[in-house]
C-alpha cells in the first residue's frame, strides 16, 4: 500500500474492492486514534464517511484483503502494537475478527513495523517487527504458521511476490532480504547498502518477479533491484531534494513505479524507457519521471 501523511498526518490505505472506497486512519502520538471508512457517493459526487472505529495507536498501514472476485469477507488489516483483522459488515459497522500477537511466550507485542497480505493466498498475511523478526499468519486459522529472525536489526517492511512462496523484507541493517517459504533455514541477501543505511519501505514488482524498489533513509530517491544481479542497484530514481517516503508499483504495468516525496512531490517513474539527462560538473545522471503532481504538503 502507498501511504501518505498530510498537515494532520492521516495514513490512507489503498481502496478495497467496493469501488472508491477508502480506510483512512489517524496519526496522534498516543494511544487513542481512530480509522474511518470513507466511500464515494456516485450519484452526489461526494466523498462520504460510512464508518469509524477506534484503534490503539496509530496504525503503521492498512490494507484491504486481495479478493479481485469479490468472493471473501470483506476485511481490512492494520498493524501497530499487534496485527487486527476487521470485518466491515454491509458497508456501515466495524467489528474486530481478529487480534493477533506475534510473541508467543506474553500478551505483550513488539510493535509492528508494516505487513503485506499476500495476494495469491489472501488467507496469508507478513509481518514484519521492531524485534528483528517476520511472522507469517495463517488469517483464517488466525495462527502463526512461521516466525524466523530475518535481520540482525529492526525490520521495517516486507513484501510477498506474485507467486506463492517467496517474500523480501528490509531493515535497519541496511539489507534487502529473500525468503522461500518452502525453505526458511536460509535467506539470500540480494542487495545491501555502501556505505550503511537502513532501508525502510521496499516494494515487489507484480508484474515482473525479478524487479524490487526499496528507499534508503539516508538518500534520495529510489533503488531498484534486479534479484538476478545482487549486490548490485539496477537504477536509481532520484530528483534532487526529493527524500520519497512510499513506493508502490502500479497494478496494471510491469514499468511503472509511483512514489511519493518529502517535498510535496507524487513522481510516475516508467522504470524501462526513463528519460535521462546530465546533472552536475561530475557528470552524474539525474533521471526524469514519466509524470509529476505537485502539492502544498509532504506525501
Amino acid at each position: 500500500t502507498c501511504a501518505f501523511r498530510s498537515a494532520r498526518h492521516p495514513l490512507l490505505s489503498e481502496c478495497s474492492m467496493q469501488r472508491f472506497r477508502l480506510a483512512i486512519g489517524s496519526f496522534e502520538e498516543e494511544y487513542s486514534n481512530s480509522v474511518r471508512i470513507i466511500q464515494l457517493n456516485e450519484e452526489t459526487h461526494e466523498f462520504n464517511e460510512v464508518a469509524q472505529f477506534e484503534h490503539p495507536y496509530p496504525a503503521t498501514k492498512m490494507m484491504w484483503i486481495p479478493d479481485a472476485n469479490g468472493a471473501r469477507r470483506d476485511l481490512l488489516a492494520t498493524t501497530g502494537d499487534y496485527l487486527r483483522i476487521w470485518n466491515v459488515v454491509d458497508n456501515k459497522s466495524v467489528r474486530l475478527d481478529g487480534l493477533l500477537n506475534n510473541n508467543k511466550n506474553t500478551e505483550f507485542c513488539a510493535p509492528l513495523t508494516s505487513f503485506d497480505w499476500n495476494e495469491t493466498d489472501p488467507n496469508i498475511i507478513g509481518t514484519s517487527s521492531i524485534d528483528t523478526t517476520c511472522t507469517i499468519w495463517n488469517v483464517e486459522k488466525q495462527k502463526i504458521e512461521t516466525q524466523l529472525i530475518a535481520h540482525d536489526k529492526a525490520v521495517y517492511d516486507i513484501a510477498f511476490a506474485t507467486n506463492n512462496s517467496l517474500f523480501t523484507s528490509v531493515g535497519a541493517d541496511g539489507s534487502v532480504r529473500v525468503f522461500d517459504q518452502r525453505n526458511l533455514e536460509h535467506s539470500t541477501i540480494i542487495y545491501e547498502t555502501t556505505p550503511h543505511s537502513p532501508l525502510l519501505r521496499v516494494a515487489w514488482n507484480k508484474h515482473n518477479l525479478n524487479h524490487i524498489a526499496t528507499i534508503s533513509m539516508d538518500t534520495c530517491g529510489v533503488i531498484l533491484i534486479d534479484i538476478r544481479r545482487p549486490n548490485y542497484a539496477l537504477k536509481e530514481l532520484w530528483k534532487p531534494s526529493s527524500c520519497v517516503n512510499a513506493i508502490a508499483w502500479a497494478p496494471h504495468t510491469r514499468d511503472h513505479l509511483l512514489c511519493g516525496a518529502s517535498d510535496g512531490t507524487a513522481f510516475i517513474w516508467d522504470v524501462k524507457e526513463d528519460k535521462t539527462q546530465a546533472s552536475g560538473e561530475d557528470g552524474t545522471v539525474q533521471r526524469e519521471p514519466l509524470l509529476a503532481y505537485e502539492c502544498d504538503h509532504e506525501v
